[in-house]
């Protein structure tokens, strides 16, 4: 599917196409390639085909179904639908179906858009290959000998497939920005607090966020505007206005500093850093003042995420003990069905971080690991404020590499955690953050650059990620 969301939702308003025909050319797309990339772990082609003729008769009636009239959507399946299997990509969820649905689908649905099915994903957000799924990983479409990203990996996969225009996912440590940068999509991590997270499933409450996977800039735009803005079912949900993203797409960055920060730089395939460099040059040729900048700080980001992120992992992760939902194991005691359901449900990299949280946690360790962590993303945090003061947004890569092949760091934890190095930081800050497509390395794979601004000024990302859509190699 190669309309974008503006064109579709267009159409199906002004009752020049169909929603019933935009869903049914989305899901022959699915059936047709998806036994082979292994995007979805479930489609709802019944539910999808029946929203869409109620779309169809808004449209006849001469109501206005929304800004997404008949947009066909995918989303990660650690959101929750009520009714609607939720699996996290885990065996322990097995059978649980939510009571309620998350309130960006709420939003969404309310807008016109049309959920289409849930996507594959790493165990519980956890990953960055997608390899991690309880039910086998997806395959990035560019060449499927080759991993999409994760934990998001199963919408990119979508989007980038073309079986659907837009696809949430949630961004934890890069999980949005990481896969969308690997697919050659435009991906969106939003300040922390925009975006509900109100039937999310939780791994780090305090990193989590919601956001789109698109194959524009400006789409991403209106569906960030749609699900964007306050919701009291959700406690740090902020409770102020939004940027106006769409009004920042014709902006230009005419006088706008932008940082070319090293330490996002460094550490990454020299193909890459010639595409952050060409970015800059973009911007430049648009009137945009590039100004070099350190932060070294940053550099201590991936230690920080991997005691803080495990850490609220094992706590949100507790509640998965076989009483209340999904798998039970059956023993002789309940400490026993505790230990064996776990055991069964969990995979190995959801035990392994829970096992780092916990013991970062523990009576003795706390103060040397959890509370030395809490201090460096203050640190962090600071030296982020204290750059914006000099410029207005960070420009860098997304990640330090290209798509990689299956396999080749599962067997190094720690090669596979540096696939996150330039996304974390802004999680830890609870900035947003912009990756946008740029081109391609030697093997064809897409590279992404990464757009960085402050707190609550998420309309920057979209001002410079509209001139660097424009500008981006063929």
């Amino acid at each position: 599917m190669t309309d974008s969301v503006l064109t579709i939702a267009s159409e199906v308003r002004s009752g020049t196409r169909t929603a019933a025909a935009t869903i049914r050319a989305s899901l022959d797309a699915i059936a047709a390639r998806d036994d082979e990339l292994h995007a979805f772990l479930y489609v709802d082609d019944l539910g999808a085909r029946a929203a869409a003729i109620v779309v169809d008769a808004a449209v006849e009636a001469g109501r206005d179904p929304g800004p997404l009239a008949g947009v066909p959507v995918a989303l990660k399946d650690n959101l929750c639908v009520r009714g609607v299997a939720t699996t996290c990509g885990s065996k322990i969820l097995d059978g649980w179906k939510p009571p309620y649905t998350a309130t960006v689908i709420e939003r969404l649905v309310a807008a016109g858009a049309i959920p289409i099915g849930k996507t594959n994903l790493d165990e519980f957000a956890m990953g960055s290959s997608t390899e991690n799924s309880a039910f086998g990983p997806s395959r990035n479409p560019h060449d499927p000998s080759k991993v999409p990203g994760g934990s998001s990996g199963g919408s990119a996969v979508a989007v980038a497939a073309g079986y659907v225009p837009v696809a949430l996912g949630s961004d934890t440590g890069g999980s949005i920005r990481q896969p969308a940068a690997f697919c050659g999509l435009v991906g969106y991590k939003p300040t922390y607090g925009h975006v509900s997270r109100y039937g999310l499933v939780a791994f780090s409450s305090s990193l989590d966020q919601i956001g789109p996977f698109t194959n524009t800039v400006a789409d991403a735009a209106l569906i960030s505007t749609v699900i964007c803005g306050h919701d009291p079912a959700d406690s740090t949900s902020l409770a102020d206005g939004y940027p106006d993203l769409l009004g920042a797409l014709d902006r230009g960055v005419s006088g706008l500093r932008v940082g070319l920060c090293s330490d996002l730089l460094n550490g990454a395939d020299e193909e890459i850093v010639a595409k952050v460099r060409a970015a800059a040059q973009v911007l430049a040729a648009a009137g945009a003042e590039i100004i070099d900048i350190a932060i070294p700080e940053l550099r201590l980001g991936l230690s920080a995420y991997y005691l803080l992120a495990p850490a609220e992992a094992s706590s949100n992760l507790a509640r998965y003990d076989g009483v209340r939902f999904g798998l039970r194991v059956e023993r002789e005691d309940v400490a026993a069905m505790n230990v064996a359901t776990r055991t069964a449900g969990f995979g190995a990299e959801v035990k392994r971080r829970i096992m780092l949280g916990t013991y970062a946690l523990s009576a003795g360790y706390y103060d040397a690991y959890y509370g030395q962590a809490q201090k460096t993303r203050r640190l962090i945090t600071n030296a982020l404020n204290a750059a914006y003061t000099s410029v207005d947004v960070l420009l860098g890569a997304t990640t330090p590499t290209t798509a990689f092949g299956f396999g080749d760091k599962v067997a190094d934890p720690m090669s596979m955690y540096l696939s996150d190095l330039f996304t974390i930081p802004t999680n830890l800050a609870g900035h947003p953050a912009l990756s946008v497509p740029f081109g391609v390395g030697a093997t064809g794979m897409p590279i992404g650059v990464q757009i960085l601004a402050p707190g609550r000024r998420d309309d920057l990302l979209f001002q410079v990620g509209a001139v660097l859509e424009n500008g981006a190699p063929a």
